[in-house]
């Protein structure tokens, strides 16, 4: 376990894995989850010849948790503390869910010099649905923006319930233990600013290859997002992981890590310094 520490102040925390001279491998969590949701990950990657940080950023995990002043454009801002500290070059970004946008905030920001590849874990682009954008969060349109997340990420009803999961649940209960539900105001203000993000035109100028994954059964949005996504991209594909819900790369790991390790295997060899 190691931290660093933005120009804040704020402690991020993150683990690693594999091989230290290794292909970085960078995964970022999703909105309240930790690190350890890329349980099922960190040990196909290790084998595989990577170098895997799996990365706690500030209100996550084992990092610092201030109250207040989240927003993507500050997660953008902790992702470039963190690979310049570590000076991390040739990089496969992971990101599941928010860690996916998050992806799009650094890159908006600090551009993609650092990165060799990106996959995106069942996160649309665009979670407002507007006339052209039909791919976003089940209910949330133009006539409900500034009320929808304003207490909670709320039911949609689609998805396979919990409770029918079964060992997909189990998965997700171990990988997902140091997670937690409860939302502060800071958190809520962090995820309608998330929730009101646009990313299209991110990665329509991002000449670097995407992999954008999604669950066959997300609770969130239809799967169609990551072909949409991937359409808009320089070098982007997709794919559709069956029997998988948000929480895709838990509850199937082996079709996700295939696709994963696949991705990652067509990747340019690391530039030489």
């Amino acid at each position: 376990m190691a931290s660093i520490t933005a120009d804040d102040g704020v402690r991020l925390h993150h683990t690693e894995a594999g091989d230290p001279a290794g292909r970085p491998v960078v995964l970022l969590a999703g909105f309240k989850a930790s690190a350890t949701s890329w349980l099922y990950q960190v040990g196909p990657l290790a084998s595989a010849g990577y170098r895997v940080l799996s990365v706690d950023l500030r209100g996550h995990g084992k990092a610092d948790r201030p109250a207040t002043g989240v927003d993507m454009v500050r997660r953008g801002q902790d992702v470039r503390a963190f690979l310049d500290t570590l000076d991390l070059r040739d990089v496969l970004a992971v990101g599941g869910s928010m860690g996916g946008n998050t992806i799009w905030s650094y890159i908006s920001q600090f551009g993609a010099e650092r990165l060799a590849g990106i996959v995106v874990v069942d996160q649309t682009p665009k979670m407002l649905n507007t006339a052209g954008w039909s791919h976003g969060f089940y209910g949330y349109d133009e006539s409900n923006v500034g009320t929808y997340f304003t207490e909670r990420i709320p039911e949609t009803g689609h998805g396979t319930p919990l409770w029918r999961r079964g060992m997909r649940l189990v998965r997700l209960i171990r990988a997902m233990k140091d997670g937690e539900r409860t939302l502060t105001p800071g958190e809520i203000a962090l995820l309608n600013d998330h929730a009101r993000a646009d990313w299209r035109p991110v990665i329509a100028k991002t000449d670097v290859p995407m992999l954008f994954a999604a669950g066959a059964e997300s609770e969130f949005w239809p799967s169609s997002h990551a072909a949409a996504a991937a359409s808009l991209a320089p070098q982007g594909s997709s794919i559709v992981i069956a029997a998988a819900g948000h929480p895709t790369n838990i509850e199937q790991p082996k079709a996700f890590n295939d696709a994963l390790l696949g991705f990652g295997s067509g990747l340019t060899l690391p530039r030489q310094p």
